[in-house]
Protein backbone atom coordinates (compact mmCIF):
# COMPACT_ATOMS: atom_id res chain seq x y z
CA UNK A 1 0.00 0.00 0.00
CA UNK A 2 2.85 2.21 0.82
CA UNK A 3 4.58 1.43 -1.99
CA UNK A 4 1.18 2.65 -4.36
CA UNK A 5 1.02 5.93 -2.68
CA UNK A 6 4.62 7.02 -3.37
CA UNK A 7 3.71 5.84 -6.89
CA UNK A 8 1.03 8.00 -7.11
CA UNK A 9 2.55 10.66 -5.54
CA UNK A 10 5.57 10.50 -7.79
CA UNK A 11 3.44 10.02 -10.71
CA UNK A 12 0.98 13.34 -9.66
CA UNK A 13 4.65 15.42 -9.09
CA UNK A 14 6.14 14.59 -12.25
CA UNK A 15 2.58 15.58 -14.29
CA UNK A 16 1.95 18.65 -13.01
CA UNK A 17 6.09 19.79 -13.05
CA UNK A 18 5.77 18.73 -16.69
CA UNK A 19 2.61 20.43 -17.71
CA UNK A 20 3.88 23.60 -15.62
CA UNK A 21 6.49 23.93 -18.59
CA UNK A 22 3.85 23.54 -21.23
CA UNK A 23 3.02 26.71 -22.73
CA UNK A 24 0.64 27.66 -25.67
CA UNK A 25 1.49 29.93 -28.40
CA UNK A 26 -1.09 32.29 -28.79
CA UNK A 27 -1.68 33.79 -32.04
CA UNK A 28 -3.43 37.05 -31.21
CA UNK A 29 0.01 38.13 -28.93
CA UNK A 30 2.17 36.59 -31.96
CA UNK A 31 0.42 39.64 -34.27
CA UNK A 32 0.33 41.88 -31.73
CA UNK A 33 4.60 41.67 -31.11
CA UNK A 34 5.07 41.37 -34.76
CA UNK A 35 3.60 44.60 -35.53
CA UNK A 36 6.77 45.91 -33.12
CA UNK A 37 9.12 44.04 -35.27
CA UNK A 38 7.14 45.03 -38.64
CA UNK A 39 7.26 48.79 -37.48
CA UNK A 40 11.19 48.30 -36.64
CA UNK A 41 12.63 46.31 -39.33
CA UNK A 42 10.12 45.95 -42.55
CA UNK A 43 8.45 49.25 -42.57
CA UNK A 44 10.54 51.06 -44.17
CA UNK A 45 10.89 49.35 -47.09
CA UNK A 46 7.29 47.78 -47.22
CA UNK A 47 5.60 50.81 -45.50
CA UNK A 48 3.37 51.27 -42.97
CA UNK A 49 0.09 49.82 -45.32
CA UNK A 50 2.44 47.18 -46.89
CA UNK A 51 1.49 48.63 -50.19
CA UNK A 52 5.79 48.69 -50.54
CA UNK A 53 7.26 50.82 -52.98
CA UNK A 54 5.91 50.42 -57.09
CA UNK A 55 8.45 48.88 -58.70
CA UNK A 56 10.73 49.02 -56.02
CA UNK A 57 9.70 47.17 -52.44
CA UNK A 58 6.82 44.63 -53.21
CA UNK A 59 3.51 44.75 -51.48
CA UNK A 60 2.80 43.06 -48.28
CA UNK A 61 -0.71 43.84 -48.73
CA UNK A 62 -2.84 41.27 -50.16
CA UNK A 63 -0.11 39.73 -51.22
CA UNK A 64 -0.03 36.26 -52.87
CA UNK A 65 3.54 36.29 -52.10
CA UNK A 66 2.96 35.76 -48.35
CA UNK A 67 0.60 32.52 -49.68
CA UNK A 68 4.65 30.64 -50.05
CA UNK A 69 4.71 27.92 -47.85
CA UNK A 70 6.41 29.11 -44.74
CA UNK A 71 9.97 27.90 -45.01
CA UNK A 72 10.29 29.93 -47.97
CA UNK A 73 9.18 33.22 -45.94
CA UNK A 74 11.00 32.09 -42.96
CA UNK A 75 14.37 31.45 -45.12
CA UNK A 76 13.52 35.20 -46.70
CA UNK A 77 13.94 36.86 -43.59
CA UNK A 78 16.70 34.96 -42.27
CA UNK A 79 18.86 34.36 -45.36
CA UNK A 80 17.74 38.27 -47.39
CA UNK A 81 16.02 38.08 -51.03
CA UNK A 82 17.98 38.43 -53.92
CA UNK A 83 17.04 38.31 -57.26
CA UNK A 84 13.56 38.70 -59.35
CA UNK A 85 10.64 37.66 -57.98
CA UNK A 86 6.99 38.24 -58.95
CA UNK A 87 4.46 39.11 -56.54
CA UNK A 88 0.66 40.41 -57.54
CA UNK A 89 1.53 39.89 -61.07
CA UNK A 90 4.32 42.18 -60.95
CA UNK A 91 8.33 41.84 -61.02
CA UNK A 92 10.43 43.31 -58.25
CA UNK A 93 14.02 42.66 -58.48
CA UNK A 94 15.81 44.22 -55.38
CA UNK A 95 17.35 43.24 -52.56
CA UNK A 96 15.87 42.55 -48.98
CA UNK A 97 18.96 42.59 -46.41
CA UNK A 98 19.22 39.19 -43.98
CA UNK A 99 17.05 39.43 -40.54
CA UNK A 100 19.37 36.60 -39.27
CA UNK A 101 20.41 38.34 -36.03
CA UNK A 102 16.66 38.33 -35.50
CA UNK A 103 15.23 35.93 -32.72
CA UNK A 104 13.03 32.32 -33.45
CA UNK A 105 10.06 34.53 -32.31
CA UNK A 106 10.38 37.50 -33.78
CA UNK A 107 10.58 36.07 -36.88
CA UNK A 108 7.77 33.71 -36.31
CA UNK A 109 5.86 37.01 -34.85
CA UNK A 110 6.46 39.33 -37.78
CA UNK A 111 4.91 36.93 -40.13
CA UNK A 112 2.47 35.89 -38.54
CA UNK A 113 1.94 39.83 -38.62
CA UNK A 114 2.29 39.94 -41.93
CA UNK A 115 0.16 36.71 -42.90
CA UNK A 116 -2.78 38.81 -40.82
CA UNK A 117 -2.78 41.89 -41.59
CA UNK A 118 -3.58 44.65 -44.68
CA UNK A 119 -6.40 42.18 -46.43
CA UNK A 120 -4.04 39.65 -45.49
CA UNK A 121 -5.52 36.47 -43.45
CA UNK A 122 -4.38 33.10 -42.66
CA UNK A 123 -5.43 30.23 -39.77
CA UNK A 124 -1.96 28.77 -40.09
CA UNK A 125 0.45 30.06 -37.09
CA UNK A 126 4.27 30.06 -37.51
CA UNK A 127 5.83 29.28 -33.83
CA UNK A 128 9.24 29.70 -33.03
CA UNK A 129 10.07 25.98 -32.75
CA UNK A 130 9.17 26.16 -36.88
CA UNK A 131 11.56 28.79 -37.42
CA UNK A 132 14.38 27.22 -35.25
CA UNK A 133 14.47 23.99 -37.48
CA UNK A 134 15.42 25.93 -40.29
CA UNK A 135 18.69 27.69 -38.40
CA UNK A 136 22.03 26.80 -39.67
Amino acid sequence: MRGTIGLSVLITILFVTGTAFVQTYSKKDSIKNGKEVYTTFCQNCHMEDGKGQAGVFPPLAKSDYLAKPTKTLIENIMNGQTGEIVVNGKKYNGQMLPYNYLTDEQIADVINYMKNSWGNTSTSVVTPAMVKKLRP
